[in-house]
């Protein structure tokens, strides 16, 4: 009998220029009140930032409330934090029922005036929640962007 490979899905990549230092948006992914001013996937959620605890090991905590009542609550553990070029972080949303995790890098290249964030999402349970987190990353690094 052979034996059932299962391939991993293929990542989320999302690269987007912003007209903005890197130390700004590295700063606006890190520190919890630059982060609740824009973590959301439209002007249509509100976010708030309980915890973040920027080193290795730390945790953070993310809610993210839609104005017709749903909370999405995240969180996760520092991996890895290189100011001002890169942090990784495991993700885990509190009311998923497969309790999945999943490990979110993003890269910051320096461009003199504007920053390069390159965004990896990996090891999405499946094509829907790929798909999903895809269309989720597209929003919220527009919200960064008006933010920005």
């Amino acid at each position: 009998m052979a034996k059932e490979q299962i391939t991993p899905l293929p990542a989320v990549r999302v690269k987007r220029t912003f007209q903005a230092p890197r130390e700004k948006v590295f700063r606006a992914w890190t520190d919890p009140k630059e982060l609740a001013r824009w973590f959301h996937v439209s002007a249509d959620y509100s976010t708030l930032v309980p915890e973040l605890d920027l080193r290795v090991g730390g945790k953070y905590r993310v809610e993210m409330h839609h104005k017709g009542g749903n909370v999405h609550k995240l969180f996760g553990t520092y991996r890895e934090i290189k100011p001002p070029e890169k942090v990784a972080f495991t993700w885990s949303w509190e009311n998923d029922p497969t309790k999945s995790e999943s490990l979110v890098t993003v890269e910051f290249r320096d461009l003199g005036a504007a920053t390069e964030i390159l965004l990896s999402h990996e090891l999405l349970p499946d094509a829907e929640q790929r798909g999903r987190h895809e269309q989720g990353w597209v929003g919220c690094l527009e919200q960064l962007s008006q933010y920005l």
